[in-house]
């Protein structure tokens, strides 16, 4: 009697590429991120910055419903108190193509979207998500940073005393999906990141998209 074979587990890997088409790559069993290296149009880079020169708070949260046509989600009332500054309708044009391009790839019909200004580290310790995929970009101000696997033990995680000096830097205007650990067969291999703490007195305009279902 033959003795079950084992299917190997695939190589942990990270993956970039110049064309949304990398985001594909996320797909892959092994691979827990697809970076997007892109530079982004000078109107919606100035919009960002002219956005942080207010000073203002910004926090919004919601939930996109999606429908089954290919109809691009209306977010026209996001960050609606700056929709008189200049490019503001590319922002939202942007914005609502990387929701549909999030929810096409996964197969999605809610996203939950996060637009916050921060003057801080949200989570400044190396961490993994407990999400199956989340897609971060930063449109103003510095990106997250992140580790190539085998960089820190997981099991130091959150230890601030044993994290590399080292890590990789996303730029502003790249756009990341990083596979948590409720992506099934990633349990264990989320991408460990975590956020960039800015300098004093300057900010950063970051977007996330969850998969809700």
């Amino acid at each position: 009697m033959l003795a079950p074979s084992l299917k190997a587990r695939p190589v942990v890997r990270q993956v970039q590429g110049q064309t949304p088409e990398i985001f594909t790559q996320i797909l892959e069993d092994g691979t827990n991120l697809a970076l997007w290296q892109r530079h982004l149009p000078v109107h919606i880079a100035d919009f960002g910055t002219l956005l942080l020169s207010l000073n203002e708070p910004l926090g919004e949260s919601l939930v996109v419903e999606l429908a089954t046509d290919d109809v691009e989600p209306d977010l026209r009332g996001l960050a609606a108190s700056f929709s008189d500054l200049e490019g503001y309708e590319g922002f939202i044009a942007d914005v609502s193509w990387l929701v549909s391009a999030f929810a096409c790839l996964l197969g999605a019909t809610r996203i939950g979207l996060r637009l916050r200004v921060l003057d801080k580290a949200m989570c400044p310790r190396f961490h993994v998500d407990h999400v199956p995929v989340r897609l971060i970009t930063t449109y103003a101000g510095i990106g997250s940073q992140w580790l190539r696997e085998g960089a820190m033990d997981r099991k130091n995680l959150a230890r601030a005393e044993t994290e590399p000096q080292d890590c990789e830097q996303m730029l502003c205007g790249e756009v990341a999906l990083l596979k948590g650990e409720k992506w099934h067969g990633n349990e264990g291999f989320g991408l460990i990141h975590r956020s960039p703490q800015p300098a004093p007195g300057e900010r950063r305009l970051i977007l996330t998209l969850d998969w809700l279902a």
